[in-house]
């Protein structure tokens, strides 16, 4: 294997270190045949010995994340990232259908290591404290992810579909939902807020992007799901 590998699905390729490579609904890592993709998207390239990511695309952005969740960057259109991380994972959302693929470096310029005694960031992003109810609103949203194995594909439950699966009304959830992108936006996960300071329209699939390459829940936190519909039958 050379320098850096991409796994989507299962599927491994190896860019060369001369080459542009181009992930999107068309080009060296065809995703999908998503017509709300792109047909170039992303693309990884290595410049005076750097690997990098850039956005090439004109309307999607992507969560770029380490494999530890501990950092976290949001690449916008136009924009672009160096990659140096043993283990970088990507997630992004098209539509209904939100992906994800990993990139390896074999060798990293950044290491990160972990302290004795250093939160494992299951319940907090920095000064933020999730109520059961309010996690377990993020867990119903990324539960088709956390089910998943590995890099991929999946579909983000519609807000109704999610209440559901809850036990609530829809009304409930959807204020619920306005809660908790309120207080990610003001500890600066960006993507949650429209123009004029207005909740996202896709801030569903932005929620959902920052808690998985957060750590913000994991699969460990499914059973939440199952405590939220007991409590409401009780």
């Amino acid at each position: 294997m050379g320098d850096l590998a991409i796994d989507f699905c299962g599927e491994w390729y190896e860019p060369s270190d001369q080459e542009v490579f181009n992930i999107g609904r068309e080009g060296d890592l065809e995703v999908d045949d998503n017509p709300y993709l792109h047909r170039q998207f992303l693309q990884v390239a290595n410049y005076d010995g750097i690997w990098w990511l850039s956005n090439v695309g004109s309307m999607l952005s992507a969560t770029v994340a380490d494999g530890s969740g501990g950092m976290q960057a949001w690449l916008s259109p136009g924009a672009r990232i160096p990659l140096v991380f043993s283990h970088t994972n990507i997630v992004f959302t098209a539509g209904p259908t939100t992906y994800e693929f990993a990139v390896h470096l074999k060798t990293p310029s950044f290491r990160q290591e972990a302290r004795d005694g250093d939160s494992n960031g299951d319940t907090t992003i920095g000064p933020v404290v999730f109520t059961d109810s309010q996690k377990a609103l993020i867990v119903a949203l990324a539960e088709p992810m956390l089910r998943r194995e590995g890099t991929g594909f999946s579909a983000i439950p519609s807000s109704a579909a999610a209440a559901k699966t809850l036990g609530w009304a829809l009304t409930r959830f959807n204020r619920k939902l306005d809660n908790v992108c309120d207080k990610l936006d003001r500890v600066g996960v960006v993507g949650l807020r429209g123009g004029g300071g207005k909740l996202a329209t896709n801030r569903r699939a932005r929620l959902v992007e920052h808690a998985v390459t957060s750590h913000l829940v994991t699969p460990d936190d499914l059973y939440l799901l199952e405590k939220m519909r007991e409590v409401d039958e009780g």
